[in-house]
């Protein structure tokens, strides 16, 4: 049987999500697979079969819809119906990606899958500072299928189980006094759990500009993702941000830290911030027992014996320290900077934080 060329219908579907991220919509790569899943079931010999699969996948906020329906009337226009072949490639795609999800196609070519493995997995392991603002933006996109998990640990609450640590001497006296004063079973009790509560200091200085847009992003999914995260920016002053960052709505948190943080791409003065930190924050009892994060190249304008200081006040009641640098990524790095020289000694992990992958990595050992 002849193999039916599937190029020229892929690349239109490819093409036409372009053409939309080209008007200002927000169409990650998941959503074009998820596209083409669609118009496999539903099969595109009719245009409005076609239309309602990309309203459905393709538009994410009630206010793009005008636009939506103004570029698909333009790039499909005269379109009543595919061809036998255009219908035949897509159901070709579609099978395709079904195989790849499922595990059991290797070695199989063609638009949809180059996309899939050049712009997804290439976005993956870019550094942020190569990216282009349309690449920036998808990558930052690309941080909502991160794995966000919370750790839980115990505290010094306890409470009645089955099966407990302990005997629960007032429940089983309790327990006794309705049979009599006799006692028939054993009561137990064990530590309530508790979720450790992560801290994040993201550096909004100059030297973290190529950076800090796509670190705050990711600061944004700890906070409006898992419970007990607190975020703050580090530049000449230090600002929290844990409320602003709170929002599920991307755009509308990203608009309200960046209002709130005055000194963005200023000066950088590590030491103050952190001491700042620690006095009215993080000794007092937010760090304490907690995990915490510090995204940053560790440039400091400041007194680095200053900085070294107080993350060792910090390392004292803080769970873990984790420094994530986007310079170690680099070939050769040597922490030589004052600052991260004075700062290692009392960092437990020390990471790259340069692309999606590296931000992977960084989840995996925050969840242990």
């Amino acid at each position: 049987m002849e193999l039916v060329d599937h190029s020229d219908a892929t690349r239109s579907v490819i093409t036409f999500c372009r053409a939309l991220r080209s008007e200002g919509l927000s169409v990650p790569v998941s959503n074009v697979f998820t596209y083409v899943h669609a118009l496999g079931v539903l099969g595109v010999r009719r245009t409005s079969r076609v239309y309602w699969a990309g309203r459905a996948t393709l538009v994410r906020r009630p206010e793009d819809v005008e636009t939506y329906d103004r570029v698909f009337s333009s790039f499909w226009s005269g379109d009543e119906s595919w061809s036998a072949e255009q219908v035949s490639a897509i159901a070709v795609t579609r099978v395709q990606l079904t195989n790849e999800d499922a595990g059991s196609s290797e070695g199989k070519e063609g638009d949809l899958a180059a996309l899939r493995y050049s712009s997804a997995e290439v976005l993956r392991d870019k550094d942020f500072a190569d990216c282009s603002p349309e690449e920036l933006a998808e990558a930052i996109e690309n941080m909502r299928a991160l794995s966000v998990t919370a750790v839980v640990r115990s505290s010094h609450r306890w409470r009645g189980a089955r099966r407990g640590f302990r005997p629960d001497i007032r429940s089983t006296i309790r327990h006794s006094m309705r049979r009599g004063g006799e006692v028939v079973h054993m009561e137990q009790m064990r530590r309530v759990p508790r979720v450790r509560r992560l801290v994040v200091l993201c550096d909004v200085s100059g030297s973290m500009e190529p950076y800090a847009r796509a670190l705050l992003r990711f600061a944004h999914i700890l906070v409006a993702g898992r419970t007990r995260v607190e975020a703050f920016a580090l530049g000449t002053r230090l600002t929290r941000l844990t409320r602003q960052l709170s929002s599920r709505d991307p755009d509308a948190a990203m608009a309200a830290a960046s209002a709130a943080v005055r000194d963005w791409s200023g000066g950088t003065r590590l030491g103050d911030g952190l001491r700042e930190f620690n006095d009215r924050f993080g000794v007092t009892g937010m760090a304490r027992g907690s995990q915490v994060v510090v995204l940053s190249d560790g440039w400091d304008r400041g007194d680095p014996e200053e900085l070294g200081s107080e993350m060792a006040r910090l390392h004292r009641v803080a769970h873990q320290i984790v420094w994530v640098n986007p310079l170690k990524a680099t070939p050769d790095y040597e922490p030589l900077a004052q600052g991260m020289a004075a700062a290692l000694p009392h960092v437990d992990r020390f990471l790259p934080g340069h692309n999606v992958a590296s931000l992977e990595t960084l989840l995996k050992v925050l969840a242990g």
